[in-house]
């Protein structure tokens, strides 16, 4: 039965009433708004795959930076749907294998268990992306247990593959990184490897931490386990790069849970955005934070989608800040960090 509420909604029911938002905010209706008119879904088998099997698919056609796979290849697998039952909200049932992350007992940080690695999105879009978007499901075990929290995957940029993680602080100048992360009881935020100039760490969403990455907007939703969520975060690179105009949205199951959209995330224009950060594990750098039992999430529906168009917010002139450059001074320290890298 259809029944029209009004302009904006439309209730579908056979027992029951749903009513849903007709302009609910899909991956797709999100590239459409924010004009990111380029587009790639991460390949999946169409049977299930053993960790070396895993392996091999995602070495070949992940587009993995150096071609290889940093942390816990052996803990990644093809398989089948834990929850067939169990859709996000507004998202199709399962349709094929998903991929397994294990994180086994007493571990914590990304070399003791999970995985990690970078997708590095092929694009001849001219001067790199300067927007991406990328949107995934995720479950979690049955009674999950949340402990004190966990990364999960995002983007990141920058020719840097190994700053802006693990306590690499972020200088603007080399790489930045937008992961999500759980918390305690499932709470959601982003965490982001960026600047934080114009007194940001004062603002009442953000926590700011003077050895790791800053969380956005901490329990604006919470993850459920034994079920799938749909998460889609938005990247908007500040533009030019000492005004405050960088735009970081998260949508979850396609309704927004936050925008902080005063953001100064790059501070050379050499910093595009790259691609997938697939980076997830629990913790945290100590075994506060360790799994008590051998657990698992699952990924499907991995898409991103990108533009060559930065932020066009209005912001702030970029003040307090150690990387508050002028645009000359940008050049020649970005100029020296590739010929200390060649």
């Amino acid at each position: 039965m259809l029944m029209l509420l009004n302009p904006r909604f439309i209730a579908i029911s056979a027992a029951s009433l749903v009513v849903v938002a007709a302009d609910s905010l899909t991956p797709e209706g999100l590239a459409a708004k924010f004009s990111l008119t380029t587009s790639t879904t991460l390949p999946f088998p169409t049977a299930t795959a053993s960790t070396g099997d895993a392996q091999s698919l995602m070495t070949s056609q992940w587009s993995l930076s150096k071609g290889r796979i940093q942390n816990g290849a052996g803990d990644l697998a093809f398989v089948e749907d834990p929850f067939p039952n169990n859709p996000a909200s507004g998202s199709p049932a399962s349709t094929g294998p998903v991929l397994e992350v294990t994180y086994p007992a007493g571990s914590f940080s990304g070399d003791t268990g999970g995985a990690q690695f970078i997708n590095l999105w092929n694009t001849t879009e001219s001067g790199g992306f300067q927007s991406m978007l990328i949107s995934y499901e995720v479950a979690f075990d049955q009674n999950y247990d949340w402990v004190k929290g966990g990364k999960l995957p995002g983007l990141r940029g920058g020719k840097s593959a190994t700053g802006c993680s693990g306590g690499n602080e972020s200088t603007g100048l080399d790489c930045f990184s937008t992961r999500m992360m759980w918390r305690t009881n499932g709470q959601g935020e982003a965490y982001a490897y960026i600047p934080s100039p114009n007194n940001l760490c004062s603002e009442k969403d953000v926590i700011c931490n003077d050895d790791f990455g800053i969380s956005l907007s901490r329990g604006s939703f919470s993850f459920k386990s034994g079920q799938w969520n749909h998460v889609s975060l938005l990247v908007q690179l500040n533009n030019p790069v000492d005004v405050a105009n960088g735009n970081i949205e998260v949508y979850f199951n396609n309704v927004q849970a936050f925008a902080q959209s005063d953001l100064q995330i790059r501070a050379s224009d050499s910093v595009t955005v790259g691609g997938l950060y697939f980076s997830t594990f629990f913790g945290g750098s100590d075994s506060s934070w360790s799994t008590p039992d051998t657990t698992h999430t699952y990924f499907r529906n991995m898409e991103l989608y990108g533009s060559s168009n930065p932020s066009t917010l209005t912001g702030s002139k970029v003040t307090n800040s150690g990387i508050s450059l002028s645009p000359v001074l940008t050049g020649v320290f970005t100029a020296l960090f590739f010929v200390l890298t060649l």
